[in-house]
């Protein structure tokens, strides 16, 4: 094994939100007491909620450790000359009971003036949705700055967001800017840039058990939103057997979808770490003599030395992640 790395799996991060159910503990086995699950943090190298290596001979390393312990063998070489001891990104399974926030995120120069950050570009794939759940993404019809301020203002802005209903498969590019929210009854797999800047907007008038509404940021999100935004939201991709097919293609990340039967030989020539989220099913990995489980609602980290493996099973669905 090349200098002691094998396939990560690391401890979730589970928080709890206002909006937040029990899937991700009844639907993805994630082990906690807490009532309102909304995130479980998969992968984070976010400060003050860095992940933790569950698995093997290096169980309880911080990613922050791997990253300086491995650098570019961890990265590869392209990966580490950008980002250093930075780990580009971060990945989350979303459960939401109710409806999220109406918000947006920044691109990478406000984010950098205002939060010392990167921004957040973000993917969804749904993988499970109660009936008539669904997801808000940008606008219904041409929106300009103004008007969207009169609907802000008189309390209206509901009625010229785009709701889309949804099912499990459907995914969705979330660019810097656009408009959105995730809806009640859907349980979703999140990848973004790593990033926890958020601009709420309008939070359905809610508040917690304190009476407390929670703060939005109107001002900031004027300069941020796109109101120029192109309404091409979904995602259409390919869902051959055994095959890497391509879903999102963009500066930040790449995103395949797997659906696997039988076993696949993996050659890893991109220079990159490879994720793999587990979305449905069981899989096993083989690297050498070493073999490693990933169930519905896993996530395995593949450093970017292990170039060679295979992936096997009777059924399931991977996204696979690269930068």
């Amino acid at each position: 094994m090349k200098h002691n790395l094998y396939p990560f799996k690391f401890t979730p991060i589970l928080k709890e939100k206002i909006w937040g159910g029990q899937k991700l503990k009844t639907v993805l086995n994630k082990e906690s007491k807490l009532p309102n699950i909304g995130e479980s943090w998969e992968l984070s190298n976010v400060e003050g909620d860095v992940s933790i290596v569950a698995n093997g001979k290096l169980k309880g390393t911080s990613l922050t450790e791997l990253l300086e312990q491995f650098g570019s063998e961890l990265l590869g070489e392209k990966n580490y000359k950008v980002f250093g001891n930075n780990f580009p990104l971060l990945i989350k399974f979303i459960d939401a009971k109710e409806d999220l926030s109406i918000q947006l995120h920044p691109n990478d120069e406000l984010a950098k003036a205002r939060h010392n950050s990167f921004g957040k570009t973000e993917m969804w794939y749904v993988m499970q949705a109660d009936d008539d759940a669904n997801l808000i993404v940008g606008f219904n019809q041409k929106i300009s700055q103004h008007s969207y301020l009169d609907h802000l203002k008189q309390n209206t802005l509901v009625d010229i967001l785009n709701f889309e209903k949804v099912s499990e498969g459907d995914t969705y590019f979330i660019e810097v800017g656009r408009v959105h929210a995730i809806g009640a009854g859907v349980l979703l797999a999140e990848i973004q840039q790593k990033s926890d800047i958020t601009y709420r907007v309008y939070d359905w008038d809610r508040v917690d058990d304190q009476g407390n509404s929670r703060d939005l940021h109107k001002d900031l999100a004027l300069d941020a939103i796109d109101f120029n935004m192109a309404d091409d939201f979904r995602v259409d991709y390919n869902k051959q057997i055994n095959t890497a097919n391509l879903m999102v293609e963009c500066n930040y990340f790449n995103t395949s979808f797997i659906p696997l039967k039988g076993k696949i030989e993996k050659y890893n020539d991109k220079d990159s770490f490879l994720i793999y989220m587990c979305v449905d099913g069981e899989v096993q990995f083989n690297v050498g003599s070493e073999i490693t489980v990933l169930n519905k609602g896993e996530t395995l980290l593949m450093p970017a030395g292990l170039n060679t493996f295979s992936l096997s099973s009777e059924n399931a669905k991977l996204l696979e992640v690269f930068v």
